[in-house]
């Protein structure tokens, strides 16, 4: 089975309560199926119990990319937060998990 890491990667960050994600097509020709299948609706969905508020959707297709900011993800911030890794440094991580086939049937 494909995973999302096969054909992008991730970086994400932090800043206060709000978590940044960028998804690089690994390819220029994959950018096409990571803006069909990266939606607001996937992230959302991926990231129930992590991520309590919005999340906006920015398409960067000269850089292969798409962008998402995600408020109240970070349980209260860095400093505030008793998660043990606070930081939205994983949450890239976790968004390559997710199976190619699962994100074309949605």
């Amino acid at each position: 089975m494909k995973r999302l890491q096969d054909i992008a990667i991730a970086r994400s960050g932090d800043k206060g309560n709000r978590a940044t994600l960028s998804v690089i097509a690994r390819d220029p020709a994959h950018y096409p199926l990571l803006a069909d299948l990266l939606t607001v609706d996937t992230v959302q969905a991926h990231y129930r119990g992590t991520v309590h508020g919005a999340v906006q959707r920015f398409l960067l297709p000269h850089l292969g990319a798409v962008h998402f900011v995600m408020d109240q993800a970070l349980g209260g911030g860095v400093t505030r937060s008793l998660a043990l890794d606070a930081h939205g440094k994983t949450l890239s991580a976790a968004i390559l998990d997710l199976p190619v086939d699962t994100l074309a049937a949605e």
